[in-house]
Order: structure tokens, then sequence, then C-alpha cells
């Protein structure tokens, strides 16, 4: 066991009274990950989304996204975090050095970016992940549905069940891989 995993073995940063000060303090690092299905030819012809219920009580669409830790590398978080909404069977294809297609700038004043978050400030890159095994929604996921590019743009309603200007990050991933 490396010292990277026996310091994340509890799977914490710091303790939820900690990160809720610290939210209000400082930045914090996220990363947002767009799954998709692709065609033999690595084209993407589907988006996975999941269902939440959001902090103030609605139901929303959403993608996977979540802290990067202490001592974790950007690899590391995309791959946490993958397991963590889609479960241990997904198995993303994660790039041996990610780079992201955007970085996204929450704020928890709206306004100032396209991007909201009334916790906290955060700062997340986002990528877009093939995703080639079996998924299901884990922890606070009530469902993950995959809808396919043409129906997204035929009837852009999922996006519309988005908050916090995360259907405008689905939109940069499809226009990114040349699908929108």
């Amino acid at each position: 066991m490396n010292n990277r995993t026996a310091v994340d073995a509890e799977g914490a940063w710091f303790e939820p009274e900690d990160i809720a000060q610290l939210r209000r303090r400082l930045p914090i690092p996220y990363v947002d990950v767009v799954p998709v299905r692709t065609d033999v030819d690595g084209s993407v012809v589907e988006v996975g989304l999941l269902l939440r219920a959001s902090g103030d009580g609605q139901i929303v669409r959403a993608i996977v996204s979540g802290r990067v830790m202490i001592h974790e590398t950007i690899r590391e978080a995309i791959g946490r975090n993958v397991e963590k909404d889609l479960g241990p069977m997904a198995l993303p294809r994660i790039p041996v050095s990610p780079v992201p297609f955007t970085v996204a700038e929450y704020f928890p004043t709206p306004g100032i970016s396209p991007f909201h978050d009334p916790r906290q400030h955060a700062i997340s890159m986002a990528y877009i992940v093939p995703v080639d095994g079996e998924t299901a929604p884990q922890e606070d996921a009530l469902d993950l549905a995959w809808f396919g590019i043409d129906e997204l743009l035929a009837d852009p309603s999922p996006l519309s069940e988005m908050n916090g200007g995360r259907d405008l990050l689905v939109r940069r991933a499809l226009a990114h891989v040349g699908a929108a």
C-alpha cells in the first residue's frame, strides 16, 4: 500500500463541519465528468445523466461530480467519482494524462458566471469519459439514464432538468466531440 492509499483509506478529506467552513473561505477543486458511451469507431452515441435530489430538495438531472481529495491525482479523482456515482463495474476509460475539455468556475453568487453552487466557490475541471461497463446509480443518485445524442439534440428537456449550469457543461462536451 502506498502512502496516498493509506492517507485516503477513510475516504474523507475533512470533517463535515470543517469542509463547510473551508467552502465559505476557499475555492475548492472539483472534477465534473460527462459519462458517455461510444460506438466501435469511438464516436459518442450516448450521454449518461444521473437523477438526484439537490440541496434544496428538488429532483434534478446531474453529471458525475466531486471534490479532488488531498494526495489524489486528477486521474484518481475521476475514477473515484465515476465509481461513486456509476458503480464499481462502470469501467471508465480515463486517459493516462487527462486534459479537461473545459474549466467551470462555480460561484455562490448567481450571475458571476454561468455556473452556480450556493455552497461554495468551486473550480471544476470537466472531462468526457467513455464508460464501457455496467452502470447503476450509487449513493445519493436516484436513477441513471443514457440519452442518445440525436435524442438530446431533438428534445433537450433532460438538459433543462439540470441546475447550476451543468446543462452548459453537457452542451460544451457535445460540441467538443463534434456531436452538437
